[in-house]
């Protein structure tokens, strides 16, 4: 029986010794360090704003990796007050998660991370093609949420659940892909502020390989000041992204902002609750390094004609490695909700460097 016992502590210590090396080598081999920085050039005719400007509108650094059958991410934001940011520039994270992914068809991920609402919010900023964000994304998305939620780079502090099901067709794609998500509801890097939690998630099927058509739902609330506000919103979208692209999505909300209220705490007789934002995005192949793109993007404060901020954007992409791309934009805006210029022009270069 002795012998028995030390037998099984052996193979035990042989067990976990054998575990160990192969944590120690996923680290290693499955591990990738990187980054990257966009600058920006602008310029524009709009009355009473800075004519020229340049700024360095992020640099990012990231670690990637897999151990066993979890995946981690790790990235790290310097802004310098480019749209969508702070006007000051600081050093933040904005990834930090773990995710079980042994299954493909149930992951389990936890930590900061992109919020499962919308096609364009997970995106990367190489990969939209425009020198920002829709305003569908930015406002009602959490980049700079209109609730008056910090700059979150449409990020949240939760728990994911996510998969992919049904291969269909002769290249066996899959037909289904879900998420759904339990985030705080204060954006990144913040602790919970009122016990409730923000449920986000969404659906969309490929009827063929890369085109999707989507649905997504968020139900939460944003608290600051003593104030607390809801989060209903509801959004619908199809994407196809390959040699051409073509996005467009729809999203309404329900929900007053921080700013509705006064120093008190009482809402304001001018306030409105709802509001909703679309764009819709083709994007075509000149050469196989330059890709143009034009977009109709509108974002209505109050859900009334009157509150609509249109921009009218054309973009062009110039790859010149596969790292290193130059990018023209140009956007003429016409803003309904402001006293001030509503009709102006705005032009801007931007060098996105990959490493």
């Amino acid at each position: 029986m002795a012998l028995l016992a030390l037998a099984v502590m052996a193979g035990g210590m042989h067990a976990q010794e054998k575990l160990g090396n192969q944590i120690k080598k996923d680290i290693i081999q499955n591990s990738t360090f990187g980054g990257y920085v966009i600058g920006k050039a602008s310029t524009t005719d709009q009355y009473g704003a800075n004519h020229s400007s340049f700024d360095l509108r992020m640099a990012r650094v990231y670690v990637n990796g897999k151990v066993l059958d979890f995946k981690y991410r790790l990235q790290m934001e310097v802004t310098g007050g480019g749209v969508g940011q702070t006007n000051e520039n600081s050093v933040r994270i904005v990834d930090a998660y773990g995710e079980w992914a042994k299954y493909s068809f149930f992951t389990v991920r936890f930590g900061q991370f992109k919020r499962a609402f919308t096609f364009e919010n997970p995106m990367n900023p190489w990969d939209i093609g425009f020198g920002a964000y829709s305003q569908f994304i930015t406002k009602l998305a959490g980049m700079s949420d209109r609730v008056g939620e910090h700059s979150s780079g449409g990020r949240d502090i939760g728990v994911q659940l996510a998969g992919d099901l049904l291969p269909v067709g002769s290249d066996r794609h899959n037909f289904l892909h879900y998420q759904l998500a339990l985030y705080n509801g204060q954006g990144i890097n913040q602790k919970e502020q009122n016990n409730a939690k923000d449920l986000i998630g969404g659906v969309y099927v490929y009827p063929v390989k890369n085109l999707a058509v989507g649905m997504f739902g968020w139900n939460g609330s944003y608290s600051k000041n003593g104030v607390t506000v809801d989060r209903n919103r509801l959004a619908f979208g199809l994407k196809y992204e390959s040699a051409w692209t073509v996005r467009a999505e729809y999203a309404t909300s329900k929900g007053y902002k921080i700013s509705d209220y006064d120093s008190e705490g009482t809402l304001k007789s001018t306030a409105c609750d709802k509001s909703d934002a679309w764009y819709m995005t083709v994007g075509a192949p000149v050469t196989k390094k330059c890709k143009v793109y034009a977009k109709w993007d509108v974002y209505r404060d109050r859900k009334e004609w009157s509150t609509q901020k249109s921009l009218y954007c054309l973009a062009a992409n110039y790859y010149f490695y596969k790292n290193l791309k130059l990018q023209a934009n140009y956007t003429y805006t016409r803003d309904k909700s402001t006293a001030g210029d509503g009709h102006y022009n705005t032009f801007d270069m931007q060098l996105y460097w990959r490493f």
